[in-house]
């Protein structure tokens, strides 16, 4: 459920980073701090885990929500934040190293780093997570009620076929929409080539008479109910509710690729207390405090080690909280497509108003 990651990716990015060379405010602490103030995603920290890191350490953590990255990237580049730690997403992470918003983590002060997923090491938009530590994780991929489509799913050109018209649903967001539209032609859903783009584009204008509509919102709740046969959906909470409430529901990765997000947590530069960062970071690298974020937040956590923790197993199992591991071969991770977005927007103004 993560429109987050892909929302008019560099819009405001290119806002942000447009801002004068300002960097995050405050001095580095060295002593032991007693405050932690943390900027990240609404729902991704239980609040089972903030309480146990409080009873652990003393300190007190305070946590602040953005609604977007370039919120959170605007909020820093201003200067003086106050903020420790802080979770951008995948795509994030580079734009606020070029701006020197994120401190470089010092390894040697990690405990359980190698907890963490092999998938979600060493990526491709942070080499050797020198700014980042993956916390909670997800895909794009596809709904679909088998009662509805008669056989099961396989990829994206199930959603261009005709015998489902006015029962296809793609989601609601510009570069969402893209990964179907590009992986549906055999091409990267990265991809930043004008000719490239214009295929995608081509391949959503075809599409269009087939659909229901452009939804990000219920339709979960339609796919369940058969009012939907198939959709382009986002991993989470509605489409896992949907899956376990109905036995003919199922969420797969296409099979021409599909993608992944992260959100991680990452240390602000300059942070006030980076010492109680640094904490945070092995507090939460914990298997036993990572296993909390599937069973008290139903997302799936970075953490391997934490899968075998979880109390309520129906949700590891769960391929629309836990996509299957060899589902992923071929997923990719949505990056900042630079200028190459005018190619992306020109496109979707036109597959809007086809």
């Amino acid at each position: 459920m993560k429109s987050k990651a892909l929302a008019a990716v560099g819009v405001t990015v290119v806002a942000a980073l447009a801002l004068a060379g300002c960097s995050a405010g405050g001095s580095s602490s060295s002593g032991s701090s007693t405050k932690l103030h943390i900027y990240a995603w609404s729902g991704e920290i239980p609040d089972s885990v903030i309480q146990g890191f409080e009873k652990e350490t003393g300190i007190t953590v305070s946590v602040d929500n953005f609604d977007s990255n370039e919120t959170m990237i605007s909020k820093l580049a201003a200067g003086n934040s106050g903020y420790d730690v802080v979770e951008p997403s995948q795509y994030a992470v580079p734009l606020m190293v070029q701006r020197d918003l994120l401190a470089k983590i010092d390894k040697s002060k990690l405990e359980g780093f190698d907890n963490i997923a092999e998938k979600f090491v060493n990526p491709s938009f942070d080499k050797n997570n020198e700014h980042s530590i993956p916390w909670v994780w997800g895909t794009t991929g596809i709904l679909y009620n088998e009662d509805c489509t008669g056989a099961p799913v396989t990829g994206w050109k199930d959603l261009w076929n005709e015998k489902y018209k006015g029962k296809i649903y793609m989601l609601d967001n510009m570069l969402s929409a893209y990964i179907g539209g590009m992986q549906v032609k055999g091409l990267s859903a990265t991809s930043t080539k004008k000719d490239e783009i214009e295929k995608g584009t081509q391949a959503l204008i075809e599409q269009k008479p087939l659909l229901a509509g452009y939804n990000s919102d219920n339709y979960a709740d339609l796919v369940a109910t058969g009012d939907a046969c198939i959709a382009e959906a986002y991993s989470g909470t509605a489409a896992a509710k949907a899956v376990a409430s109905n036995p003919s529901v199922h969420y797969i990765i296409p099979e021409e690729g599909g993608t992944l997000w992260t959100d991680s947590f990452s240390i602000a530069k300059n942070a006030p207390n980076e010492d109680a960062a640094y904490k945070w970071l092995n507090y939460t690298l914990k298997p036993e405090v990572a296993a909390k974020l599937t069973d008290d937040g139903a997302s799936a956590s970075a953490n391997e080690a934490a899968l075998k923790l979880v109390k309520d197993q129906t949700q590891v199992t769960n391929p629309a909280i836990y996509a299957p591991a060899d589902s992923l071969k071929k997923s990719e991770f949505i990056v900042d497509p630079g200028k190459a977005l005018a190619y992306y927007q020109d496109g979707w103004t036109r597959v809007r108003a086809s």
